[in-house]
């Protein structure tokens, strides 16, 4: 009986480690490769969009801040319909 599981332990572990091998292998794989460069590739593009989309929203944040304070100082030089010098 000890001996049936020992052998069922080193089949298991074995069907185990070739798992891994083939796994390992399909990964290294021109096919294997290319889905990594793909995948790899998607990322920085998406990367790159969110990036872009974050720089989109602070420079229209900047120049909504920008227009307030241009709105503000021109307020300001007009006081009393009389332009004060700068």
């Amino acid at each position: 009986m000890r001996r049936l599981f020992w052998i069922g332990v080193g089949a298991a572990v074995g069907i185990l480690v070739v798992r891994k091998i083939t796994k390992t292998a399909e990964a290294y794989s021109p096919r294997g490769l290319a889905g990594s460069a793909r995948g790899s590739a998607v990322g920085l593009l998406d990367s790159v969009r969110a990036f872009v989309e974050d720089a989109r929203v602070a420079m229209a944040e900047q120049e909504v801040a920008l227009t307030r304070a241009l709105e503000q100082q021109q307020a300001g030089e007009y006081e009393g319909g009389q332009h004060r010098a700068p």
